[in-house]
């Protein structure tokens, strides 16, 4: 009775897993999506000068608040299922990424969490009626704001690589060569907003939108081989 006890634990324990990495899944295009809704519906507000956080701003706030909870909260999850699945090292499921794997994904999403309890300060015009000009001095929410955005930003860049080389070493070289080219793009991005560059904001979204959706279709493929594990195909 025991060993049948046992048994169905490991059994609930290995077909949660999928689900739970699942979460991730759901995250970045939940997240992108509700992005594209606001920066078209919000006036006064210009993608290519003022970065997706600011659309917590302002009455309607709450909306890109929520997405920044729930992203968080998916991205966690995420990261309880990624460290079942990615440990499984049999053939053609390398165990490439089990450690660092899981460790980013629950990164990414405290620093989700972060960015939705703290907000940027309003500045160049948004929300409407905000002076024009870009800020001088940053308050305290602000950079703490900035704290947890740039955590996510660096462990979704730290994923592309890290994922890629699980599928370099299962023989998925597709997989591999996206994954890489996701994190650079995703990176030049970020690097290019860091600077302040022309339209800084909207080059940091497009990063996100690439290196984030293609982490999730690559969990969504790791969904897929776990539940063919599971069937016992090889």
């Amino acid at each position: 009775m025991t060993v049948t006890a046992i048994h169905t634990t490991a059994t609930t324990s290995t077909t949660a897993a999928p689900r739970l990495l699942a979460a991730g899944v759901l995250a970045a295009p939940v997240f992108t999506v509700a992005a594209v809704v606001q920066v078209a519906t919000r006036d006064g507000y210009d993608i290519t000068r003022h970065p997706v956080s600011m659309l917590a701003l302002g009455d309607p706030g709450w909306v890109q608040t929520t997405s920044f909870v729930v992203t968080g909260l998916l991205s966690v999850a995420a990261a309880v299922g990624a460290r079942r699945v990615l440990q499984d090292g049999r053939p053609g499921r390398s165990g490439r990424g089990r450690t660092w794997g899981p460790v980013l994904l629950a990164l990414i999403g405290v620093g989700l969490l972060i960015a939705a309890v703290f907000r940027m300060d309003a500045s160049d015009g948004f929300p409407l009626g905000t002076p024009a000009g870009r800020l001088t001095t940053m308050s305290g929410h602000m950079i703490l704001h900035n704290v947890g955005g740039s955590l996510s930003f660096f462990s979704m860049i730290a994923l592309c690589f890290v994922l890629a080389a699980r599928f370099r070493a299962a023989g998925e070289a597709g997989w591999a060569a996206s994954g890489r080219v996701a994190g650079v793009l995703f990176a030049l991005g970020l690097g290019w907003a860091m600077t302040g560059g022309q339209g800084g904001a909207l080059t940091l979204f497009l990063g996100v939108a690439v290196g984030w959706n293609w982490i999730a279709a690559a969990l969504a493929a790791l969904v897929v081989l776990q539940r063919g594990a599971g069937r016992g195909v090889r």
